[in-house]
């Protein structure tokens, strides 16, 4: 068989079950039951099958998949995330945006715990856009700064869809992860300005109000229960109190939150941890930090300061939730692996790299068509269902062009953040039009997040431009 026959028979059985609204791993299971009978063995290809998955998904590389999954959904059931808001809330109090400048900051601090951009997006959706709304903010100075930050999940550490990407391609992880840092920042900062500037130059977008500062003008008490016979209580009413006020739940909720940050990154940059062993030590510090708030609170009351609600119905569910996730993650990988058998099985990639090679492209025209073709498959498919179809012919593409494969895949999650916001399956779109607590339409939302879209298409530009970005931070890991 032709490899060109070959390559249409494999993406297109792929392709018709994903647009049939199949799920990515049944879409890629029916394409890799059909290729391997035909270029696999097959009914001897069919009966190893089994054996092939549980080879692809059985590897300890993959475990920090879920150890990331569940982190951050330990943070997000036990209410922490909330507190960490409220917190970043009373520390700005009249610049242009405000509510906007919280949910970037929030985001992205929920970004470096959490790893999800879809919980990161509802989070943020359902705890500040019904106050946005009362306080006249506009759509588009409301909605897409929520959308724009929800997507940097993607690439702040943890970030399960890096995991991911580094495992199936087995390039490091930890490489991969520290890569996405600096590009993260960048783009976090330039959101920051971006609002700043736009409401500054129209103010009703996002109408100026006096924040409730009454709570900051109380007196803060402070109440210590050791035992019943042990108790103390004093309240100070001093000049300072607006600054104790403003920054106490700055150092118990967001300090703490911070150095779980600390210990992932830290312990796999300093080669103190694998990348499984940081996950690890993510989720014991996520774990010990909820307990702990729990336990400050029963024993130290400060006026304005609730604990986490932390017990073991909530982190049932979290470990429930990260079950879900983590199955549909693992018969992902298990697909792609037997599909890129098959496409090589075929003939197929070979054929197609052929075919590229002989327009005799420069690393850094054959990067910009690898972005092209992402972006243009971002625009009708999910993350993972674009990078799978992808990654067979794009990193033995990259190989030969001798373009950094880490470097690559930094592009590649860009990518797929952007592709999280563009129509018509912008899969953040229909959630921000899920969680917006007033009627509107598609178009609204997707107009609202076009200005981010730009930015972060900035972004992709100054990487491919200038590599060393992407590429410095991972490279004093060496």
């Amino acid at each position: 068989m032709a490899w060109q026959l070959a390559l249409l028979l494999l993406l297109g059985t792929a392709c018709i079950g994903l647009f049939a609204g199949l799920p990515v791993a049944f879409a890629f299971m029916a394409a890799n039951v059909l290729g391997t009978f035909l270029f696999l063995g097959g009914n001897i290809g069919l009966e190893s099958m089994p054996t092939e998955f549980q080879a692809g998904v059985g590897k300890f590389v993959f475990t920090p998949i879920a150890l990331f999954l569940l982190m951050g959904e330990i943070l997000l059931h036990t209410g922490v995330a909330f507190k960490a808001i409220g917190a970043i809330d009373k520390l700005i109090s009249r610049i242009p945006g405000r509510l906007s400048i919280v949910s970037i900051a929030g985001g992205t601090i929920f970004s470096s715990l959490s790893g999800s951009s879809i919980a990161n997006t509802a989070i943020l959706g359902s705890v500040l856009l019904p106050d946005m709304v009362k306080r006249g903010y506009k759509p588009s100075i409301s909605m897409g700064p929520i959308m724009a930050v929800g997507g940097i999940a993607v690439l702040i550490p943890p970030s399960a869809l890096a995991v991911l990407l580094a495992s199936i391609v087995e390039q490091s992880i930890a490489k991969l992860l520290i890569a996405g840092i600096i590009p993260g920042i960048m783009m976090a900062v330039l959101f920051f300005a971006y609002v700043i500037g736009r409401c500054w130059l129209n103010p009703e977008l996002a109408p100026g109000y006096d924040p409730d500062e009454s709570g900051l003008n109380e007196p803060v008490s402070i109440q210590v229960n050791i035992t019943d016979k042990m108790r103390w209580s004093g309240t100070y009413d001093g000049k300072y109190k607006q600054f104790l006020n403003r920054w106490l739940p700055f150092w118990i909720y967001i300090l703490p939150l911070m150095m779980i940050f600390v210990v992932v990154v830290g312990s796999i940059f300093f080669k103190l941890a694998a990348p499984t062993e940081a996950a690890a030590l993510g989720c014991i510090a996520a774990f010990t930090a909820c307990y702990l708030f729990k336990l400050f609170n029963r024993t130290i009351k400060i006026s304005g300061i609730d604990g986490a609600d932390f017990g073991l119905g909530n982190i049932w569910k979290a470990m429930i939730e990260t079950a879900k996730i983590n199955t549909m993650i693992l018969f992902i990988i298990a697909g792609s692996l037997i599909f890129t058998q098959s496409l090589g099985a075929s003939g197929a990639t070979n054929g197609l790299l052929g075919a590229l090679t002989s327009w005799e492209l420069t690393p850094l025209l054959a990067i910009i068509l690898m972005m092209i073709v992402l972006l243009f498959l971002g625009a009708f498919m999910d993350q993972v269902s674009m990078v799978l179809l992808s990654l067979p012919f794009f990193i033995p593409l990259a190989q030969q062009q001798g373009i950094d494969v880490i470097y690559l895949l930094v592009l590649m999650l860009i990518v797929m953040e952007i592709s999280l916001l563009t129509p018509p399956f912008g899969l953040l779109l229909y959630v921000m039009k899920g969680v917006a607590p007033f009627a509107v339409t598609l178009g609204q939302v997707v107009i609202s997040a076009l200005p981010f879209i730009l930015i972060k298409l900035l972004i992709l530009a100054l990487l491919i431009l200038i590599p060393d970005v992407a590429r410095w931070l991972p490279n004093q890991l060496n």
